[in-house]
């Protein structure tokens, strides 16, 4: 297993110095789920929640949260993003919502946790939504699916299917 880089020799937690790392395009996408009863899917779907348009909510909830993520995450890096995006697929059938993000930025570190914390604030948005109609809901499955850029290049998790991932 690699060092972990947010410590120092001593345990001491530190910001990783990034400073000597030439900038570089970075990519990273995640995705993740809020179950729920196929009725409270379908009224997200119709737009008929009593607190609005929940996916568009949720779309600008999770896009600020990826801003954000340098203000929330002790130890990340404030990075200048070029690209935020949260779309959203709807399954009454499965009792799903389907939350993906993409985040983008040239620099020296990634945007993993951005991507990561887009798709999670996104999620509690809908969550916060429509709780009076569905307290059942699970929020699930939030994880990275794939990243490039840097010293270790491209990732992309090997349990999602070829199609799934817009990387």
């Amino acid at each position: 297993m690699s060092e972990l880089t947010h410590f120092d020799q001593g345990g001491a937690a530190r910001m990783v110095d990034v400073s000597a790392k030439p900038e570089t395009s970075r990519l990273a996408v995640a995705r993740g789920a809020v179950e729920a009863s196929p009725e409270t899917i379908r009224l997200i779907e119709s737009g008929g929640a009593a607190k609005g348009d929940v996916l568009g909510v949720a779309r600008l909830a999770g896009i600020m949260a990826a801003k954000k993520t340098a203000d929330l995450i002790p130890l990340c890096h404030p990075l200048p993003l070029s690209e935020a995006s949260v779309s959203f697929t709807l399954d009454a059938a499965r009792g799903r919502v389907e939350i993906e993000a993409r985040v983008k930025t040239a620099g020296r570190t990634g945007v993993e946790m951005e991507a990561l914390t887009a798709v999670s604030v996104a999620a509690l948005t809908i969550y916060d939504m429509v709780k009076a109609a569905d307290k059942g809901m699970r929020i699930t499955e939030i994880r990275l699916i794939a990243k490039e850029g840097g010293r270790s290049g491209s990732w992309r998790r090997p349990d999602e299917p070829e199609s799934a991932s817009p990387v």
